[in-house]
C-alpha cells in the first residue's frame, strides 16, 4: 500500500478531484495549509504598502492506494490536472504503507482501502 499526499493550489482542487473521481478513486482526504518552498513567499500591494505573504495557502490532498499501478496513474493525473508550469504547483509524496484498519469492524490490510 502506498499513500500520496499532494500539495497543489487551492483553485486546482475541484478539477483534480473531480479527475481522481472519474478515474475510480473517490476515497481522499483534503486539507487546507499553509508553506512554501523554493519562492519563499510572494510580494504583494495593498493601498500603496508592499507586504511579503511567506505563507502561501495551499491544499495538501491525500490517497492510499494498494499498487505502484495506482500510483503511477494517480501521479499522472495530478500532473496533467494540478500543473500550471509557474513556480508554487506544488510537490507530490509517495510514502510506503504497512498496514491499515477499518475503524468500524477491526478489519485489516489492503481490503479496508
Amino acid at each position: 500500500m502506498k499513500k500520496i499526499e499532494a500539495i497543489i493550489r487551492p483553485e486546482k482542487l475541484p478539477i483534480v478531484k473531480a479527475a481522481l473521481e472519474e478515474s475510480g478513486y473517490p476515497g481522499m482526504t483534503i486539507t487546507e495549509v499553509r508553506g512554501h518552498g523554493v519562492q519563499k513567499g510572494i510580494k504583494q500591494q495593498w493601498r500603496g504598502r508592499e507586504f511579503i505573504v511567506e505563507f502561501l495557502p495551499k491544499v495538501k490532498l491525500e490517497v492510499v492506494v494498494s499498487s505502484d499501478e495506482d500510483v503511477d496513474r494517480i501521479l499522472g493525473l495530478i500532473k496533467d490536472n494540478a500543473a500550471t508550469g509557474e513556480i508554487g504547483d506544488g510537490k507530490v509524496f509517495i510514502i510506503d504503507i504497512s498496514d491499515a484498519m477499518r475503524v468500524r469492524t477491526g478489519e485489516r490490510g489492503a481490503s479496508v482501502i
